[in-house]
């Protein structure tokens, strides 16, 4: 930044951004040596929960996606790999490589990481009105936007229950995201239509719902909760659209069906994923969702990886669930 710049900026607008730093760092204890009364650091955690969120990564992409120093994060695996919470293999790809992925008592640790983040979340917000806990939740959304650049993302996301005309949006959303992302033919496009024509024929208003979001009337992603059986409900079709990623929109969506799927009654909740929808799964993970089963399938014109993760609702908590 040229050193003219650096005078435009007024000292009170540079104390109070300082301030707030000192003020938001200790009210979530992220100064703590140990993280949310476990042995672990912060950093530590949030590679935990990224190789829980990722299923099965390698050391490059963990530096490149958490900026850490190599060498600091080499001994930090191989602290984990003693611990027996993370094991390797060669990677098929390339022979010099190796792929990471947490054992089953790492994810463990994972879950328990982020049941009491969440908790600590819930405690944080508990004395805040809902309508004030929404305002707090906008400006943070404002704060991320602003200093990633993206202004016209500091405009509200709205959240509403499903309207005549909405399914056909939302097929054609998927539909074309996942194509482009993905490579998926119109397999899915064709499952995505069958979810959405039983949702409308069946539908039952007291223990369903479907999720639209949107800013300004642009459609910006969607979720669904059906009933499986008496006991359990099932998480569907949960979909954010690339302009509104990385603004905490997959996680009010999830949080919207956790938070209805308990007032129906329901006890479990149960989705259907695969294990390259990564972003996806870091929401399930953080949410407090354990695996239960993976399959390798081909579907939708690709051999994938099919995952069921289930939610026990009569034991999980709501509030914003990240360990960061």
């Amino acid at each position: 930044m040229p050193p003219t710049a650096f005078a435009e900026i007024g000292d009170d607008e540079i104390e109070a951004i300082r301030a707030f730093n000192r003020f938001y760092t200790n009210r979530i204890g992220v100064l703590d040596r140990a993280f949310l009364d476990t042995p672990y650091t912060l950093t530590e955690a949030r590679v935990i929960y990224e190789l829980a969120a990722q299923g099965t990564t390698s050391a490059s992409r963990l530096t490149e996606e958490l900026s850490l120093d190599p060498a600091y994060l080499s001994r930090m695996l191989k602290s984990f790999t003693d611990a027996g919470l993370l094991e390797t293999t060669r990677d098929p790809a390339d022979g010099r490589g190796r792929l990471l992925r947490l054992t089953l008592r790492g994810r463990g640790i994972a879950t328990d990481l982020a049941q009491r983040s969440r908790q600590r979340i819930v405690a944080l917000l508990d004395p805040i009105a809902k309508k004030e806990r929404r305002e707090l939740a906008a400006a943070m959304a404002s704060v991320r936007a602003l200093l990633s650049g993206d202004k016209g993302a500091a405009d509200p996301i709205a959240i509403r229950t499903h309207r005549i005309g909405d399914m056909g949006t939302v097929i054609a959303s998927q539909a074309k995201a996942y194509t482009e992302t993905y490579g998926w033919n119109g397999e899915y496009e064709a499952l995505v239509a069958e979810i959405c024509a039983a949702f409308i024929r069946n539908f039952d208003p007291v223990r369903e719902r479907c999720w639209i979001a949107e800013r300004g009337g642009r459609f910006l992603g969607s979720i669904f909760l059906v009933k499986g059986d008496e006991e359990t409900a099932k998480l569907r079709l949960l979909h954010v659209d690339s302009a509104a990623r990385g603004q905490g929109l997959g996680t009010r969506l999830v949080d919207e069906c956790i938070t209805f799927a308990k007032s129906a009654g329901y006890r479990r909740l149960e989705l259907w994923t695969n294990d390259i929808l990564v972003s996806a799964r870091r929401i399930y993970v953080a949410a407090g969702f354990t695996l239960e089963k993976e399959e390798a399938h081909h579907s939708f014109g690709k051999d994938l990886i099919g995952q069921i993760w289930a939610l026990d609702l009569t034991a999980s908590t709501s509030g914003r669930p990240t360990p960061s």
